[in-house]
């Protein structure tokens, strides 16, 4: 399976890819999605890896699970995309550093600019169904990598 991500990422990951517990993952996916609304969108389910550079990380970020609402997710974890209102989580990550640093709080909550620093934003689960928190969860892949 041919998963886009960025190829840094790609030479130390992509054997799992082939490996039954990943293919039982898409299974479930696609499954998921002829039933219901699925977030992120595919092509965006692994922009933590797309965005961020391997040898770049300096700082990595979990978050639990995607934005279950629409066009909130992107892949990113705590990320919106451009002109999408700021959720509750990511408004208090900006007033925290705006408290503790000094920085304006921003109008976008696309955090594709930190990933680009090297801010890894990867949530414990890559998807979720609409409007259902947590829904994806009990499908973890099961492995940490080294």
């Amino acid at each position: 399976m041919d998963v886009k991500i960025e190829s840094s990422w790609k030479a130390r990951v992509s054997k799992e890819f082939e490996k039954p517990y990943f293919q039982n993952l898409v299974t479930f996916l696609k499954r998921e999605r002829e039933n219901h609304t699925i977030y992120p969108p595919g092509n965006q389910i692994f922009n933590a890896f797309e965005w961020c550079v391997f040898d770049n990380v300096e700082v990595v970020i979990i978050g639990q699970d995607p934005y279950h609402g629409p066009g909130q997710a992107n892949g990113l974890c705590f990320s919106v995309a451009d002109q999408v209102p700021l959720p509750p989580s990511l408004k208090n990550i900006f007033k925290e550093i705006n408290r503790d640093l000094g920085k304006p709080i921003p109008k976008s909550g696309n955090l594709e600019r930190w990933a680009k620093q090297g801010v890894l934003l990867l949530n414990a689960t890559l998807t979720v169904r609409a409007n259902t928190a947590g829904s994806h969860q009990k499908k973890r892949l099961g492995r940490v990598y080294g």
